[in-house]
């Protein structure tokens, strides 16, 4: 499970996701990836889940790369606790995704082993995914 060594504040306020992603929508790294169409938080379990899913299905051959983070700290307080009495303790990571980022990218298998074992992770994600290459990202400006 992914999650930062140290942070410099323990609790975050929530913020907004608004906007499309203008850093990490280009495929830098493999030939195939993975975009995000619709923003979210991204939970560190799901990010495991997605990755567990494409290593599986490639049988470890070619290389995967996580292109998202959960670097943002989500609190919760306690079941059957009253209002009130500050904020709740941090409970999980998120990355937060904004339409149009590139969180996956593999390099080392055809495009149709590729874009199995993207649907594959896609089917673990809280959003709805696109399968892009690295041409198609490129042209993009």
């Amino acid at each position: 499970m992914l999650l930062p060594k140290r942070v410099k504040h323990r609790k975050v306020q929530r913020g907004r996701l608004k906007g499309a992603a203008h850093r990490g929508n280009k495929v830098t790294y493999g030939q195939f990836g993975l975009v995000a169409l619709e923003p979210a938080w991204i939970t560190s379990n799901q990010i495991e889940a997605a990755r567990i899913a494409m290593t599986r299905y490639t049988k470890r051959g070619g290389q995967v790369w996580i292109k998202i983070f959960p670097d943002k700290p989500i609190t919760e307080k306690p079941a059957e606790t009253r209002m009130g009495s500050g904020k709740g303790s941090p409970e999980y990571w998120v990355a937060v995704v904004k339409p149009g980022r590139v969180m996956f990218e593999v390099a080392g298998v055809d495009e149709a082993v590729a874009r199995e074992a993207m649907r594959l992770a896609a089917n673990k994600l809280p959003i709805k995914c696109k399968f892009v290459t690295k041409e198609e990202t490129d042209g993009e400006q």
